[in-house]
């Protein structure tokens, strides 16, 4: 069969922050299909702060998006042909095919999703690779303990939810960080948060503050999604023998926001002072905890005990803004394009 394809592609790279003008709306025709491929639609295309990175031409754990290719991203889709023999016309699986409507794989990395345990949507979300970080960071890097206090940044975000709920639910104090009265609101209300501090209207000192009055036993645990001002207020109200989770520093993958970051030497004296264990993860290390995540939490989804949110744009050419909205935190849960029909 032969399918047009609309697709997002990177037309310049971004010298500061990330702009509409970097990105172009692109129409191709699919190639015909090799053995043991298959080609899908897809229906949500999932946006993550960490594809701003994939925007520069530098080295990172990743290669960089090269100019002129599709944006890259996990969609779940629908499989419309199909050549191999592993995956049939109907089935629903997550699959990074990137920001298009149509897209072919050769099933490598590719999951199923079960209809039956939650929308469908949730295999880029809660269920998905976010919600994966979020268990991973917490049991394995933090090794989160009844009792202890953890501050969570970007706290009703899609990685950061989770993070909040599942740290409740193994009995710790959990302090959020979020912009604006109704994400704070609904990390206390609806999440479970013990406390979660807006931190719009705050200097980093006023921040800290605040943070401390929220940590009378002082911060155990700082799940970091965001650097900036948030880190900076932390560091200082960590515990002795502390631990933090570098998931990600949304704050700072603009070059132009590092420019009033704090020197390493304020961060690196922490650091030493408080014997504080540091560590970055990547969760592509971490696919193999996939199968005992999902025994866990997707039970916990289905029957409502796990919330979350997600915020939702239409149609594959809304996707650039809706990802500049991301990276300065307008979105609210996960972000979402709905790119074709729901069948589910």
């Amino acid at each position: 069969m032969t399918q047009k394809a609309s697709r997002i592609v990177l037309a310049s790279r971004p010298t500061g922050n990330a702009e509409l003008n970097n990105f172009r709306l692109d129409h191709v025709v699919m190639p015909k299909l090799k053995d043991g491929e298959f080609l899908a639609r897809t229906i949500w295309l999932s946006l993550d702060p960490y594809m701003r990175g994939r925007m520069n031409d530098a080295k990172s754990y990743s290669p960089p998006v090269e100019l002129g290719d599709t944006m890259e991203g996990g969609c779940v889709a629908e499989i419309i042909d199909s050549n191999n023999n592993d995956y049939a016309i109907g089935d629903i699986v997550v699959a990074r095919l990137g920001w298009i409507t149509h897209g072919i794989s050769n099933g490598v990395g590719v999951q199923r999703i079960n209809p039956s345990i939650a929308p469908i949507s949730t295999g880029v979300g809660i269920l998905g690779m976010p919600g994966l970080t979020a268990w991973v960071g917490l049991n394995d890097i933090l090794k989160g303990e009844k009792g202890e206090t953890i501050v969570v940044s970007a706290a009703t975000g899609g990685v950061g939810g989770l993070v909040g709920q599942l740290a409740k639910l193994k009995g710790m104090r959990v302090v959020g960080v979020a912009g604006g009265p109704n994400k704070t609101k609904f990390a206390v209300e609806e999440l479970g948060y013990d406390i979660c501090i807006d931190h719009k209207s705050l200097d980093v000192k006023e921040l800290r503050a605040q943070l401390s009055a929220a940590s009378p036993d002082g911060i155990h645990c700082y799940f970091e999604n965001v650097g900036g001002k948030t880190l900076e207020a932390v560091l200082p109200l960590m515990n002795t023998f502390g631990r933090i989770a570098v998931c990600g520093m949304i704050s700072w993958y603009s070059p132009k926001s590092m420019e009033n970051a704090s020197p390493i030497p304020v961060a690196w004296g922490a650091i030493l002072r408080q014997r504080l264990r540091v560590r970055g993860f990547i969760i592509f290390d971490h696919y193999d905890r996939m199968e005992e995540f999902h025994k866990e939490v997707a039970p916990l989804v289905s029957n409502g005990k796990i919330k979350y949110k997600e915020t939702i744009s239409e149609g594959l050419e809304s996707a650039p803004q809706s990802f500049l909205n991301l990276l300065e935190g307008k979105n609210f849960g996960k972000q979402l394009v709905k790119i074709g029909h729901d069948p589910r």
